[in-house]
């Protein structure tokens, strides 16, 4: 007779609830910058004509992508030596806090060239913080996850990466509705300063969190990895999967999905002349 799976335990549902919890504010954080690409565009490159503006506001998007495996090895080793409880606080507050400088960063037209310079390193900061925060709460999850139950536990980590996305829509769209014409001059300012509310509820949340029994064991008995990236990329078999899983799965599943959102978003708005507004609900 097959075994009836055990019911998820309280504990397992917050552990999930606040890591997707976390997830969900960091992708609106990272995708609030995509879906105001065009707007940012005219306000920190301003010194190019319109089609270089906007290809530049695109590249300083894409940096955040650059650095995010950067980030994923920086805070991977550092959750694997001090745990991820407090690896997780360090990724928030600089997800949140480079978001909610973008909010008050003053544009070309009042200091120049350092604004799209101070903008790129706010995106690399913010493409560090969710390379380490994406990957570790995906291992946190799946470090309480009992056996059989990895997959379906540290899949609510991929699915609420999506709600980010949707949840930065919806606060642009409602922002629209009520700053009207003065969105694009002072209005898109606010989705990016309200992640500063967002950051305190994801702290306090953390908070709360305690190290997965499996960390706790491993620190307690002194076997906690001394050298994660070379255990982790110093052997070939370990390397060939990864190797694998970065070009045969991931890399396509990103250019679908980005291209999708991103490149769809582009397409209504600068191609087809849609309004911002009708484009954001399209998507």
């Amino acid at each position: 007779m097959a075994k009836t799976a055990a019911p998820m335990t309280a504990e397992e549902r917050k552990v999930i609830f606040a890591s997707s919890l976390g997830t969900v504010f960091e992708w609106y954080d990272f995708y609030l910058y995509g879906s105001l690409a065009a707007i940012i565009a005219k306000q920190f490159f301003a010194g190019l004509d319109a089609g270089s503006a906007f290809i530049f506001a695109l590249l300083a998007f894409a940096a955040g992508f650059i650095v995010r495996p950067f980030g994923a090895l920086v805070f991977g080793r550092l959750g694997d030596l001090i745990g991820r409880k407090y690896t997780f606080l360090v990724t928030i507050l600089l997800m949140g806090g480079a978001t909610f400088i973008v909010g008050i960063l003053p544009t070309y037209n009042t200091i120049g060239v350092a604004a799209p310079v101070i903008l790129i390193v706010l995106r690399m900061l913010q493409g560090l913080a969710l390379g380490g925060e994406y990957g570790g709460a995906a291992t946190y999850v799946a470090e309480h996850a009992p056996d059989g139950k990895r997959g379906a536990y540290t899949a609510w980590i991929q699915t609420t990466a999506t709600l980010g996305l949707f949840l930065s829509l919806l606060v642009i769209l409602f922002t629209r509705e009520l700053t009207g014409p003065n969105f694009e001059v002072w209005g898109w300012r606010v989705p990016f300063l309200l992640s500063i509310v967002l950051l305190g509820i994801s702290v306090y949340i953390r908070l709360s969190m305690n190290e997965s029994p499996a960390f706790q064991k491993m620190k307690a008995e002194g076997k906690t990895s001394k050298a994660p990236l070379t255990e982790a990329f110093g052997q070939w078999k370990n390397l060939k999967i990864v190797i694998l899983a970065l070009f045969g799965l991931v890399a396509g599943q990103a250019v679908v999905w980005y291209t999708g959102q991103f490149y769809a978003l582009f397409f209504l708005t600068q191609v087809l002349k849609v309004d911002a507004k009708t484009a954001n609900l399209l998507i």
